[in-house]
């Protein structure tokens, strides 16, 4: 059985108000005063990674995570517990962390690889890519403090990816950066992952977690309360948003799933199912298939206003589509307890090959955050297989006409559809 590359037993962190120097002093001596007051950021978060794993860090603003990291680097102590960490580690935690902004990126780069542990002749080495990764220009050689945030990312991920280590932690630091640059950030964490490099990344980008991470925690209020895939725990965490005072998180099976389902109750999801348009209820459909999607909502109570919304999504939880019926001006107003509402959505399923699951959710308005009468995750899950279209990759199917010239002159045309079309030879070659 393989060793976790990284370990945390029973982590604590708790910061302390003395009012006086004198307590403060005391605490030294071993005395302990009630007027001391104490408040934990962080409490009994425990949990292992192992070579190779992927791990993404989710919660709130203020629940912990980014104190977390910087126990897990040693940037900050622990009040209890205990730390367990093998190989090398690299981070990229509050931007601009470790530079000062006197010297330039070139200048802060030899000192903070140094810190790092690389020798001199090792840094010489790197730089040219380092320096070439960042693309900064002529910046690199001039004082950081004449840096945009986007700029000291781009220096302070360069030096922290230069060489593959063996666990690469990231906190929230690449969301500034442009869109051409971190889409080229996360193909190198990708390949340092398929490399074998362990990743820890926090993010409140939903895809990045879903994409990358092959497990996900959810820290609230400094406590780990859930531990699972990244669907999973992301569902969780959605409720957690959704969730008002009077409000329910519970997390049901679904087919030997965990869905979470969240909500006040007013209204509630009776039924979901996928209909081909003769009314026949299925769960295994072909690519670019007409199918119905219904719906199906009990009234507990009377309301004003009815939104019906659903999501479709991969197996990795990545929204393929979603809409409700507040943007489509379809709003079921005066509903009454005891009425049944049905919502129809007919569709052509151009989606690639692969399983699906739908999530609905039943409000007042376009959003869940106002009132969240129900939310459910895994309402329904179906599968794609590609009958008899035209071979194709991706999560959806977009048949188009390619034609193929050569010298200015057309030779073949083809239309990409249910796989009987061959191309048309226009004109030979030469």
């Amino acid at each position: 059985m393989s060793t976790p590359v990284l370990g945390l037993e029973n982590i604590g962190k708790s910061y302390r108000e003395y009012g006086s120097e004198w307590r403060r002093f005391g605490t030294w001596v071993g005395w302990h005063s009630k007027r001391i007051k104490e408040h934990w950021v962080l409490r009994n978060v425990s949990f292992n990674i192992m070579p190779g794993e992927a791990l993404g860090i989710v919660g709130q603003n203020g629940a912990g995570k980014s104190t977390l990291l910087k126990i897990v680097t040693g940037t900050l102590g622990a009040t209890e517990g205990r730390v367990s960490a093998s190989g090398r580690i690299a981070a990229i935690l509050e931007l601009g962390m470790g530079f000062n902004p006197d010297l330039t990126g070139r200048e802060n780069v030899v000192h903070s690889a140094g810190l790092m542990g690389f020798s001199r002749a090792q840094i010489d080495s790197l730089m040219p890519d380092i320096e070439a990764f960042a693309e900064v220009g002529e910046y690199f050689d001039e004082p950081l403090r004449t840096y945009s945030s986007g700029m000291q990312m781009r220096v302070a991920f360069s030096l922290a990816t230069a060489s593959r280590p063996d666990v690469l932690i990231v906190d929230e630091a690449l969301s500034v950066g442009d869109a051409y640059f971190v889409h080229k950030c996360f193909k190198r964490i990708r390949q340092f992952r398929d490399e074998g490099t362990t990743l820890l990344i926090v993010s409140h980008d939903k895809a990045a977690i879903q994409g990358l991470c092959d497990r996900a925690i959810l820290i609230e209020k400094g406590r780990l309360i859930a531990d699972g895939t990244p669907q999973q725990v992301l569902d969780l965490y959605n409720a957690l948003i959704a969730d008002m005072e009077n409000g329910t998180i519970k997390q049901v099976d679904a087919g030997g799933q965990a869905a979470t389902l969240s909500g006040t109750g007013e209204a509630t999801i009776e039924s979901v199912h996928l209909e081909t348009l003769d009314r026949k209820v299925v769960d295994y459909v072909g690519v670019g298939d007409p199918v119905e999607l219904v719906i199906r909502a009990r009234l507990r109570q009377a309301i004003p206003c009815l939104v019906v919304g659903y999501m479709i999504r991969d197996r990795l939880g990545q929204v393929m589509y979603g809409t409700n019926t507040s943007y489509t001006n379809q709003v079921a107003a005066n509903v009454s307890a005891g009425d049944l509402v049905e919502v129809r959505s007919r569709f052509d399923v151009n989606l690639g090959v692969g399983t699906y699951s739908v999530s609905v959710a039943l409000t007042s308005t376009e959003t869940h955050l106002a009132d969240n009468f129900e939310w459910r995750d895994l309402a329904l899950v179906f599968t794609v297989a590609n009958m008899g279209k035209t071979p194709f990759v991706g999560h959806a199917w977009l048949p188009p006409v390619i034609t193929v010239g050569c010298n200015g002159r057309l030779l073949a045309e083809a239309r990409s559809g249910d796989g009987t079309d061959n191309a048309c030879l226009v004109s030979g070659h030469g």
